[in-house]
């Protein structure tokens, strides 16, 4: 069954799936996150066959989320790099991770995400770059951007509580 693109639709949210959304994906660049680099780590971290790392590996390239550093030249091997652009897929990766946790894991989190300077857990949350509160989803309110053009849908943000 082939796969609905999402490219002509004018949202970030489809586009950062069309990008990142494909079976295996979000798992090669978390571990690209934590340092794995080699196609062979990959494979073998991952159980995911060659051909489909392959394929992701590349779309991923193609993409300009990853790059490819030759390490060896005989034979070629490569280094797999997140961009910068893959960079800023952390915040991606530790927002499923955090619902995971959250919500999946009935044993508790298989890791935690840890500050350097004291050893504290962390996690992501919504800061103002104006006043510095952390805003909760109840405080925020959207309003189209300037890629908008008027093609968005009004929008309102549904209370949880």
């Amino acid at each position: 069954m082939k796969r609905t693109s999402f490219e002509d639709m004018n949202c970030s949210v489809a586009h950062c799936l069309e990008a990142i959304g494909e079976w295996w994906t979000p798992l090669i660049i978390r571990d690209l996150l934590m340092g794995v680099s080699r196609f062979d780590e990959l494979h073998s971290r991952l159980g995911i066959s060659r051909n489909v790392l392959t394929e992701r590996l590349n779309r991923l390239v193609d993409l300009g989320v990853v790059e490819k550093v030759a390490y060896q030249q005989r034979p070629e091997r490569y280094d797999y790099r997140l961009t910068e652009k893959g960079g800023d897929l952390w915040h991606v990766i530790t927002a499923m991770r955090e619902w995971g946790d959250r919500w999946e894991a009935p044993a508790g989190p298989p890791l935690h995400l840890l500050h350097r300077g004291c050893g504290e857990q962390v996690s992501l949350g919504l800061t103002c770059p104006e006043c510095g509160d952390i805003e909760e989803r109840r405080e925020l309110r959207l309003v189209e951007g300037p890629g908008g053009g008027g093609a968005v849908l009004p929008v309102r943000i549904v209370r949880s509580d």
